[in-house]
């Protein structure tokens, strides 16, 4: 395995090069088809993109703080609080160096996250597996079904280029650099606790394969001491103050989840959901493909665990895909839930690796049509990405 670490940042910045400039045309493919669709039906590309559904909270946030709520007439309470604080913090800083608005300030920081992502995949795979291997994953991240997420002021982009480098970090033994990239991602959703665990479970194993073997790779132990210490500290600290803002103690954060009908029920809920499709001819198809796509997951995480990829990908993917799949509310939005996930597509990379570039490209341009129409019809529509 070739050692990155020592790498300077222009020359891995030139070998990522084509996986960038790859994952830039997609996503340009994809506004251009978000822009066209929208003017057909009268609306605006810019808005749908900065100023919908969970990117308006995070406005409310930059702009107004913590504290906004919406009382339903069920009796549900929507808090802000649900919402983690780094996006917002980073759209009022670039707010008040520019003359951008919150929104537009975070389709920017959005933009600017999703090229680092792309670049931060990349970075993990080609470690692991080779450049081939790592273009061809950013290239699938890309085109991703649900991709238009990957453009919009959401934190799927932030997240994945938060974890991914922190996932780096961890591959070329920056267990510091590991850790303070952990505890950001944590600032910015709450399946940061993935990063959290992979980056424990690594420097686990790292510390338990030295003493085995006798050798520590050169590395004493307190950068990965440290690294562990720094992981947990975004979400932990966030979640606390929460607590203490609401009054209900470490507790707080979950009730305010409660008040959005979301938590952790081991996929109940879900499967209910799946159920109820059954009740009718048409719904049933969709309850078929829902029962498809989640059989395809654990798939191509058998297929992952297979693979033998580092212990650190297992457990960010796994606890990704858990969380996703067995969270109790919005079950539209699983699929960009699982967006971050983006380990469980090296089994599908390293094929499209190994196939002639012609036929590579064909699939990737086809799925790349595919995921720009989707995308302008999807946000185009009245259901939450």
């Amino acid at each position: 395995m070739t050692d990155l670490a020592t790498r300077p940042a222009p020359p891995l910045l030139r070998r990522a090069a084509p996986a960038l400039l790859g994952y830039a045309a997609v996503r340009a493919l994809g506004i251009v088809a978000l822009t066209l669709w929208s003017a057909a039906r009268d609306k605006s590309a810019l808005t749908l993109l900065s100023a919908r559904w969970d990117s308006l909270w995070y406005t409310r946030v930059a702009e107004l703080g913590y504290g906004y709520e919406v009382r339903l007439p069920n009796g549900d309470v929507h808090s802000n609080l649900a919402f983690f604080p780094l996006l917002p913090w980073l759209e009022r800083a670039v707010s008040a160096v520019t003359p951008l608005s919150y929104a537009h300030a975070g389709l920017v920081v959005a933009t600017l996250a999703s090229l680092a992502a792309a670049w931060g995949i990349f970075a993990v795979v080609d470690q692991v597996y080779g450049r081939r291997v790592g273009v061809c994953a950013v290239l699938l991240w890309a085109v991703l079904p649900v991709g238009v997420v990957q453009s919009m002021a959401y934190t799927e982009s932030l997240f994945t280029a938060l974890a991914a480098w922190s996932l780096y970090a961890v591959l070329t033994g920056r267990w510091v650099s590991a850790g303070a990239l952990a505890a950001l991602a944590g600032l910015t959703r709450p399946v940061g606790l993935a990063v959290v665990a992979a980056v424990w479970a690594a420097a686990i194993a790292s510390y338990l394969r030295d003493r085995s073997t006798g050798t520590s790779d050169g590395a004493p132990v307190w950068p990965r001491a440290l690294g562990m210490l720094l992981a947990p500290m975004g979400a932990a600290g966030y979640v606390l103050w929460v607590g203490r803002h609401t009054g209900r103690g470490p507790l707080g954060y979950l009730d305010v989840q409660a008040g959005w009908r979301n938590g952790f029920d081991g996929g109940y809920a879900f499967a209910r959901f799946v159920a109820d499709k059954f009740t009718s001819f048409p719904s049933a198809l969709a309850g078929i493909g829902l029962i498809v796509g989640v059989a395809l997951i654990i798939w191509l995480y058998v297929l992952c665990v297979r693979q033998g990829q580092p212990l650190s990908l297992l457990v960010y993917a796994g606890v990704v895909t858990a969380l996703a799949l067995c969270a109790s509310s919005y079950f539209g939005s699983k699929p960009r839930l699982l967006m971050p996930a983006f380990p469980l597509l090296l089994p599908l990379a390293q094929a499209l690796a190994r196939a002639r570039t012609p036929r590579s490209a064909a699939i990737l341009g086809g799925a790349a049509a595919a995921m720009a129409v989707y995308g302008a019809f999807w946000l185009n529509g009245s259901g939450p990405p």
